[in-house]
């Protein structure tokens, strides 16, 4: 590309380039342009990244193996961002991404070491829980929050053979995305978490109360079905189950 007179101009060359792209050009589509050479050198070349990967996976911890918190996540995608350059193009060495993995180890590390001398740093990094259910109450203005909607907080219970949130003392979102869940001692009547079609099922496995609870968060009406529910505001109430 020239720039004549301050404006761009596309040079021959380009446009004979572009004019050879064919879609039946299986040898261009499969092979590329590259030399057959370098197919050998890609096994090499795969040989020592997947080598420097296992480094680096070792020296970030046994975390990496698990759940991945902020950080290791950050540190993956540097990683898988370096990775694929130098095995498509025979003009890149492998050199950066032994620097870049050191830097990546590095800073992983270090955030690591400080994280664990100060909570407020790895309330920083890390995040920090929140409780979404508490006392057989849905805490809707946390689950906004978070991001966590209803039918994924009752799916979660779901998948733990809770019925209602009456069984529910407290269900945590952790920092790393998972859920923790307490189940009351003391069972109360609360709102059904099962699918609203399958009233059914639900007449089976769990008896109606006389108690009301609201539709939307599951607080327990104390003052009749005509006052909006104290804890989100609502003037929606159905009967509790237990």
């Amino acid at each position: 590309m020239d720039i004549c007179n301050g404006l761009p101009t596309i040079s021959i060359n380009s446009i004979m380039k572009s004019s050879d792209i064919h879609f039946n050009d299986w040898q261009r589509i499969f092979i590329g342009d590259v030399p057959g050479g370098f197919y050998l050198e890609v096994v090499f070349r795969i040989f020592l990244i997947y080598l420097i990967l296992m480094i680096s996976m070792r020296l970030m911890g046994k975390r990496m193996a698990s759940q991945l918190s902020r950080n290791e996540l950050i540190g993956m995608v540097s990683l898988a961002a370096a990775i694929g350059v130098p095995l498509q193009s025979p003009d890149r060495g492998i050199l950066p991404i032994i620097v870049i993995a050191a830097i990546v180890i590095s800073v992983q590390q270090l955030v690591a070491s400080l994280a664990t001398k100060s909570q407020s740093l790895e309330k920083v990094t890390q995040g920090n829980l929140t409780a979404i259910i508490e006392d057989g109450c849905l805490n809707l203005d946390k689950m906004q929050q978070v991001g966590i909607t209803r039918e994924r907080a009752f799916a979660q219970l779901r998948s733990h053979s809770i019925r209602h949130l009456g069984e529910v003392k407290r269900l945590y979102f952790e920092a790393g995305g998972n859920f923790t869940l307490i189940k009351n001692f003391d069972v109360i009547p609360g709102l059904p978490v099962l699918p609203i079609w399958d009233k059914e099922y639900q007449q089976q496995v769990s008896e109606t109360s006389e108690q009301l609870v609201c539709e939307d968060c599951g607080k327990e009406s104390a003052d009749g079905e005509h006052v909006p529910c104290p804890n989100c505001g609502s003037k929606h109430f159905i009967s509790a189950v237990k």
